[in-house]
């Protein structure tokens, strides 16, 4: 199935602001005594890094990349380039292997979750912002 270049924006701000409210919830659920303000900044330090050093570079270079394609209609599979995905995987299977193994605390697992899923809806808003301004 083809869609539009504006469309695989789209799916782009979808798949990411999923992934971000589900890490995000699993990173509030996870811990069931308050959060104390230490973990409150740690967890903002998880976003704001990701946010600068990954997802925004990251939003810029996949935007560039799919306005970039010669035809107008590719795959719907394209908002992602082979690289994206495998970097998806490992994070994935890594962050699962890290849950289920016990070799963290579950304090990381709720500051390190809720600062990466508050930076992935980010970079999610940030696709979708990029379908809105697209022609």
């Amino acid at each position: 199935m083809k869609v539009s270049k504006k469309t695989l924006l789209l799916i782009a701000g979808t798949v990411w602001l999923i992934a971000g409210i589900n890490i995000l919830r699993i990173g509030l659920t996870v811990r069931t005594e308050k959060w104390s303000l230490p973990m409150c900044l740690l967890s903002l330090a998880v976003l704001l890094s990701f946010h600068f050093f990954v997802f925004r570079k990251m939003v810029g270079k996949h935007t560039c990349r799919i306005v970039g394609y010669e035809e107008e209609l590719q795959p719907f599979y394209r908002f992602f380039n082979r690289q994206a995905y495998c970097i998806m995987a490992f994070m994935m299977t890594f962050g699962i292997g890290l849950r289920v193994s016990g070799l963290v605390p579950e304090v990381f697992i709720a500051v390190f979750y809720s600062g990466l899923g508050l930076s992935l809806i980010i970079a999610g808003l940030g696709f979708c912002r990029q379908f809105i301004k697209y022609p």
